[in-house]
């Protein structure tokens, strides 16, 4: 985890501190990793085995480039070694994830660490923390986290971790209904046993994957926590091997008993299929208008504001964007993750409300940046379809804020779509507050946008109160 370093080291913005075998460095825009001379050779060991390359070709684990003394001079004085590692797009953290991407991520760190073993390594921790998504794909960025293990040790140190972090998380969402924001805003270590155990009636806790998870390590666990832990070696590194695999298959059958029910659903869900106020044609005529807007600006970046399940974020990554797909509905969230690793489309999908964004956590604030921090300055089109009326009456947040926020996050476009009052869908949110909001026009939203926005082209739905509009930044004319 990476934490603001003081001023007076020169170029660097921030360092981690929880490894004791090396820090990792963002300076510049890089993302660079000292490692401790103690440490150096298991490190490079790792990287040269067949496991750690294959994992390094398929996108798995990270890229790691040892640095000439050259590259690094200032940087961190008595070093011996630095490494840059490939930089992940938009960084992510699992209080922003759907259940889907803590138990791909969770599958990863067991993939990893099975192949690992064949090399005689092992995996020290087990973390979500360890991972970051590149799209929808998982990707293991800790490279220090795997070490050099005894070839008669037969146990996995992290493997309460892994149970805290993913196993019980998702066992808490799918049987309790318990986000991961629940789970990790507030906490980095995950959840106990005990906890899981409180909330479950009697018969619930008699029932598999409660059972092992949660009861019986309620049950064992004063015993346990009044014994110190001395290691068992194993006969042989054939038995210890075995012991291994046996836990790695436990805990992969594990994580698919607790795993996020495919057909999940949220109010919500299915709305653009069959919820909506579109026709058939008036849904047709939106999205001709999202392609050729989206054919005009040509962003690389995308920010996907209000996704619903994704329609418009995988037709944005269809042509070439990478893009950041935001929602506050776990639910829809999960589901453009599936579609996206299915189709295999660049889309980072997150649950967040930009209404109350990820804030900062961790140590002084340091360690995660917040979703504000992350997005800003990083994407070329910001779209905002369907979801400004709510955010001016759920939230009550006022239009000027609105687009001043979105003139922040974009480097170039906004295609926004609004609501006027009018509207079937701002008169069932509104609830009889009509009064509060019969000001707003479409003449008065295009006088409070052209304070930051040209008008690029525009589109009335014929039969909504709708207007589509693709807006350019001024300050990104010239």
């Amino acid at each position: 985890m990476l934490a603001t370093c003081d001023a007076a080291e020169p170029g660097v913005v921030s360092r981690s501190f929880r490894d004791p075998a090396g820090i990792v460095l963002r300076t510049a825009g890089r993302i660079l990793r000292s490692v401790e001379p103690s440490s150096l050779a298991e490190f490079e060991a790792f990287l040269a085995t067949q496991a750690a390359r294959d994992a390094i070709e398929a996108g798995r684990l990270v890229t790691s480039v040892k640095l000439s003394s050259e590259e690094t001079a200032g940087l961190t004085p008595g070093s011996e070694a630095i490494f840059e590692h490939q930089r992940i797009p938009f960084p992510s953290y699992a209080h922003e994830w759907p259940p889907e991407m803590l138990a791909a991520a969770g599958a990863l760190t067991l993939e990893l660490f099975r192949s690992a073993l064949s090399e005689g390594f092992g995996l020290k921790d087990a973390t979500p923390y360890n991972i970051l998504f590149r799209g929808p794909q998982p990707v293991f960025v800790d490279v220090l986290s795997f070490e050099r293990r005894q070839p008669r040790d037969a146990t996995w140190r992290a493997y309460a971790q892994f149970v805290r972090t993913f196993l019980l998380p998702l066992a808490a969402h799918r049987h309790f209904g318990l986000s991961t924001a629940d789970t990790f805003a507030g906490k980095r270590d995950g959840l106990e046993p005990g906890e899981l155990y409180q909330w479950a009636g009697f018969w619930k806790r008699l029932t598999p994957p409660l059972l092992s998870l949660v009861t019986l390590p309620k049950w064992m666990g004063g015993k346990a926590s009044a014994e110190t832990y001395h290691p068992k070696p194993a006969a042989s590194p054939e038995q210890a091997q075995f012991i291994l695999e046996h836990l790695l298959r436990s805990c992969e059958k594990q994580l698919k008993s607790v795993a996020p029910r495919p057909n999940a659903q949220s109010v919500w869900s299915g709305y653009l299929d069959h919820k909506s106020l579109y026709s058939a044609a008036q849904l047709e005529a939106k999205e001709r208008f999202v392609r050729e807007a989206l054919d005009l600006a040509g962003p690389r970046a995308v920010l996907d504001v209000g996704a619903n399940e994704g329609r418009f974020s995988l037709l944005a990554a269809q042509r070439g964007a990478a893009v950041v797909a935001v929602d506050s509905d776990p639910a829809v969230v999960g589901t453009i993750w599936r579609r996206a690793h299915d189709q295999n489309l660049d889309v980072l999908p997150l649950v967040v409300d930009l209404t109350r964004p990820t804030p900062a956590i961790g140590w002084r604030n340091q360690e995660c940046d917040s979703f504000l921090q992350r997005a800003q300055g990083h994407f070329d089109m910001v779209m905002m379809l369907a979801v400004l009326h709510h955010m001016l009456v759920t939230e009550r947040v006022p239009l000027e804020e609105l687009l001043s926020l979105a003139a922040e996050l974009t480097r170039d476009y906004l295609l926004i779509e609004f609501v006027a009052p009018a509207d079937p869908m701002f008169q069932r949110i509104v609830r009889g507050r009509e009064a509060l909001y019969g000001h707003l026009t479409f003449e008065q939203f295009e006088s409070i946008a052209a304070s930051h926005f040209e008008l690029v082209k525009s589109l009335r739905i014929e039969g909504l109160h709708r207007c589509l509009y693709l807006f350019r930044l001024r300050r990104a004319i010239g």
